[in-house]
């Protein structure tokens, strides 16, 4: 019974290291899988109990593939901005249709980031599975429901037609001359428009409409203080509404200074207001009207205008907005925000890619194309932002490499191969201990 018993032992030994053998051999094939985990053989020992304390009776061995999923790929650069690695934990979730709407597809899990646009501008990797995402709407929301797979949509990259954006703050930093001699009492309300009053200080700047074309806007500064307000000058704010030549007045405004020189907005003799708007004549078709939001500069402070000795100049100018500009290329931030950048040098984000993580990812269960479904053992997905909540970040223009170390694993090769003849040994060596004992009988 035992040599028998012994026997069956060798046969599991030779049916594990076979097995060993298949998962080094599926390691060494994928060493250049971009994203590939390897699998481990872990051996465990087959108990058979004996009758009594004297005998012993052969069990075996056993073994459990044990894939590593969890350990870190090397990451690596690429020349493709769409191509993306993650250094922590988690997983793309990708679809295995382009239309996730569709019978027959399902929804995976993926460290395999090698995404490029196809034929309709989706992102796909190599294997054929599509990236998931969730929109960013204009105003720079993802959906609420973030644990919702129904909620994702496949990344597209294409479509992207251009993006202007309407100007919506002017920032300016001046200084307008203390000893510019003062116009005096008497100045009337669009006297600088209508050159009535030669101003003493102008400057234009261009600000963008809603669909991106560019309009003057002006800045008319006449110093009109005069007795116990010396310093104290008129704006005048000024654009031409219908393109028909002609300016119209937006504001007039008083901007009143210390006598250091600094903005005065406290006094009650400034003017001076926050916003300007612009009722843009129906004819020219934009939206109508534009508000601006102005900073000329704190309370007592000399960050925006200023009144010192000198020359009136303009120091700096901050404008905001942008000319209509063509699709240019596509980035990708570490948190996972798809953005599209424009030729104009504006940027707009359309997606952000969720990162989805398990309680026990190397329990997950191995699927065509270098992807992972879930089990009961690995736990349920939590859909997360990248590097919040346990997730990692990020890496565009990257792809993270295999885990298989062809030098571990040939080593391993070796230490199979001489325990597979081992376990041979056992049966042969067995076989003659039967034959020895059958030739009793002759």
């Amino acid at each position: 019974m035992s040599l028998t018993a012994a026997m069956f032992s060798g046969v599991s030994g030779l049916a594990a290291q076979s097995m060993s053998m298949g998962m080094i051999s599926d390691n060494i094939s994928n060493a250049n899988t971009i994203g590939y985990k390897d699998t481990r053989a872990v051996f465990s020992t087959l108990v058979t109990e004996s009758a009594t304390a004297t005998t012993y009776s052969p069990g075996g061995v056993t073994v459990h593939p044990t894939s590593r999923v969890d350990h870190q790929g090397l990451v690596t650069g690429s020349s493709n901005s769409t191509n993306m690695a993650l250094a922590g934990q988690g997983f793309f979730v990708v679809h295995t249709l382009a239309d996730t709407t569709q019978s027959g597809g399902n929804y995976l899990f993926t460290r395999a980031g090698t995404f490029e646009p196809d034929s309709e501008g989706r992102l796909r990797n190599a294997q054929g599975y599509y990236l998931q995402g969730w929109e960013i709407d204009p105003n720079g929301n993802i959906p609420t429901n973030q644990s919702d797979l129904s909620a994702l949509e496949p990344v597209n990259v294409s479509g992207l037609t251009g993006n202007a954006e309407p100007t919506s703050t002017i920032g300016l930093k001046m200084n307008l001359a203390k000893t510019q001699a003062s116009f005096g009492a008497g100045y009337v309300a669009g006297d600088m428009t209508n050159g009535t009053t030669t101003p003493h200080f102008v400057r234009s700047f261009q600000v963008y409409d809603s669909v991106g074309a560019a309009h003057s806007v002006s800045f008319n500064f006449l110093k009109t203080g005069t007795g116990a307000t010396p310093n104290e000058w008129t704006v005048e704010i000024t654009a031409d509404l219908d393109d028909d030549g002609t300016e119209d007045v937006l504001s007039t405004e008083v901007v009143s200074f210390n006598t250091d020189g600094t903005l005065d907005l406290s006094s009650g003799n400034t003017t001076q207001t926050n916003t300007i708007t612009i009722p843009w004549a129906a004819t020219l078709g934009i939206t109508s009207p534009q508000n601006i939001t102005l900073n000329f500069g704190s309370d007592d402070q000399s960050d925006g205008f200023t009144s010192f000795a000198g020359n009136s100049e303009l120091v700096s100018s901050e404008v905001n907005g942008a000319l209509f500009g063509a699709f240019n290329s596509v980035f990708i931030d570490e948190e996972g925000n798809v953005i599209a950048k424009f030729d104009n040098g504006t940027s707009r984000y359309i997606y952000k890619i969720p990162v989805a993580t398990f309680p026990n990812p190397n329990e997950l269960t191995n699927k065509d194309g270098n992807a992972y479904d879930e089990t009961p053992e690995s736990g349920t997905f939590t859909l997360r932002e990248a590097t919040l909540g346990g997730a990692g970040r990020i890496i565009s223009s990257a792809t993270e490499a295999s885990t298989v170390d062809i030098a571990e694993e040939f080593t391993r090769m070796i230490v199979t191969q001489r325990s597979y003849s081992a376990a041979s040994k056992i049966i042969t060596t067995a076989d003659e201990m039967l034959e020895e004992l059958i030739r009793i009988k002759r």
